[in-house]
């Protein structure tokens, strides 16, 4: 089972691009995170089918 909601390291190894990378870019890509947890250990989490959809979005046609 593939899971719905993975985290910014996941994201960032799907794209190529380092973790620091997806956190700045992120709300300008249109990826809305999901906060779990509270203080510098929260975790972010993202839904796999919006970062599938925006990586899509950029092929070349």
């Amino acid at each position: 089972m593939d899971p719905i909601l993975i985290d910014t390291a996941e994201v960032a190894g799907m794209l190529s691009m380092s973790t620091s990378w997806v956190y700045r870019e992120a709300s300008k890509l249109g990826l809305k995170g999901y906060k779990l947890g509270r203080g510098r250990n929260a975790k972010i989490l993202y839904k796999k089918t919006d970062v599938l959809r925006w990586l899509e979005q950029q092929r070349i046609h």
